[in-house]
């Protein structure tokens, strides 16, 4: 069968309710228009057969006449799924039904394979995630939900270009991975023969950018990170990373809750949202609270990083939590803490103030030692950004680097390496900087209500499909 080349479509569903919204029973309105879609119901009743159109805004119904309309059998023929392109006018049926009388029509593309019911949708969450290209035809909330999140990413955009940000884009082939404490992916490159590795973080890049006098700074930018898969978690994901010269997480701080509750206003209409099933209040100002003291709250434990290792440890093989020979003190108390605090903080909340020893690239708390100026922003008890006091001096950041590189060569697959050509760029002076990393899927999954990742990717990893 031949299929027309390209078809002239002159308006949408969603333009028509528009046009002709008050078009009363019975009328015709003399118009034509010329729509083009799925047929997603079919009707045949002798002489007459109704279908509905759904396009990409909506849906419309066609009223067909054996009368009027040219290959009447074929028109009543067409199967759920095919795409057909209708011109003919714009009228209300005496039921109330606004709809294209098909005048002419033409086949597009034939749906060789059924879809489900309209009525119910897919309701296996695998065949869903899979199979996008039909549960975005059949799940109206799986539309609605992609819908928001690309409206996410363009008010976030225009939100920041408004603040005087610039966006970047920086490699996605790493030589050295950086930036985040995580596994990478690796690959090979012929032509140079060298190893390189998908970013796990565009930090490092971003953060050159501000050596080189881009004093805002932010990328969109989609990461990789060989780690496991889960409702929170998939290895292939966005990050909104932003760097602000002259500033500290403080002023991180604020720009956080500045945005997020921005986008709750512009897209759910309020601050004040429902995430399953409970409220959650994104007014700013958000609750500020230390690491140290949320981890007592929630724990009961009295520690700190002067409590001895032997009692940390302890503490952790108490909550089954495995411990390493080579964990400090503050690798223990952040052990606890995701154990026992992080997923009972329903927020917002800034957790203020993490130890040193887990935050390699975080300036060194100016009142506090021993802790480093950063602050995860934990809503709906998970983790929603990641920011710092960037550290600035490169003989400091030289010597966590080492650190890192041992405990990578100890069998840390998430640790960093040394990167020679980022500390020459230190080298030439970072100022004061504020940076921050957000991860958008899960900011998406929050503003649209859903409850697993997937649901915001469009085509999330999934293991292979049996055969």
């Amino acid at each position: 069968m031949s299929f027309p080349y390209r078809f002239d479509v002159t308006a949408t569903a969603a333009w028509c309710h528009q046009r002709f919204g008050g078009v009363e029973a019975g009328v015709e309105t003399g118009e034509e228009v010329s729509v083009a879609g799925r047929v997603m119901l079919r009707r045949v009743l002798g002489k007459l057969v109704f279908a509905t159109l759904q396009d990409s805004t909506g849906r419309i119904q066609l009223f067909a006449p054996a009368a009027v309309t040219p290959d009447f059998d074929g028109f009543g023929d067409l199967s759920l799924g095919d795409w057909v392109g209708v011109s003919g006018e714009v009228m209300r049926t005496r039921a109330g039904e606004l709809s294209v009388k098909v005048e002419r029509w033409e086949l597009l593309a034939e749906a060789r394979r059924g879809f489900p019911d309209k009525w119910h949708g897919l309701s296996d969450p695998d065949i869903r995630f899979r199979r996008r290209y039909v549960d975005l035809w059949v799940t109206e909330e799986a539309r609605r939900t992609f819908r928001l999140r690309s409206e996410m990413m363009s008010l976030t955009r225009r939100w920041l270009e408004y603040r005087g940000f610039c966006e970047v884009e920086t490699p996605v082939f790493h030589p050295v991975p950086g930036g985040a404490l995580a596994r990478p992916f690796s690959t090979h490159h012929n032509a140079l023969d060298m190893d390189l590795f998908l970013r796990i973080a565009p930090e490092l890049y971003l953060k050159r950018l501000v050596v080189g006098g881009m004093e805002k700074v932010f990328e969109i930018a989609r990461v990789f990170r060989n780690e496991g898969i889960s409702t929170r978690h998939n290895p292939e994901f966005t990050m909104l990373e932003l760097y602000w010269a002259y500033a500290d997480y403080g002023d991180v701080m604020e720009l956080v809750e500045e945005l997020v509750a921005h986008l709750a206003r512009e897209l759910k209409g309020t601050t004040v949202i429902s995430y399953g099933g409970r409220e959650l209040d994104l007014t700013p100002p958000w609750r500020r609270a230390r690491f140290i003291d949320l981890l007592t709250e929630h724990s009961g434990l009295d520690v700190d990083l002067e409590t001895p290792l032997e009692e940390l440890r302890s503490h952790c093989t108490a909550r089954d939590i495995p411990v390493e020979d080579r964990w400090g003190p503050g690798k223990l108390l952040l052990e606890l803490y995701e154990k026992t605090t992080e997923a009972e903080l329903w927020g917002p909340v800034f957790v203020c103030d993490y130890p040193e020893e887990v935050s390699p690239l975080a300036r060194r708390h100016r009142e506090h030692p021993g802790w480093a100026e950063r602050f995860e922003t934990i809503v709906a008890g998970r983790e929603l950004a990641n920011a710092f006091s960037e550290l600035t001096d490169p003989d400091e950041q030289r010597a966590r680097f080492e650190e890192q590189a041992t405990d990578r060569d100890a069998g840390d697959t998430e640790a960093m390496d040394v990167d020679t050509d980022y500390l020459r760029a230190l080298e030439f002076g970072l100022p004061p900087t504020g940076g921050l990393g957000v991860g958008m899927d899960r900011l998406a999954m929050l503003l649209a209500d859903v409850p697993s990742i997937r649901d915001v990717i469009l085509f999330p990893t999934l293991r292979p499909e049996a055969p």
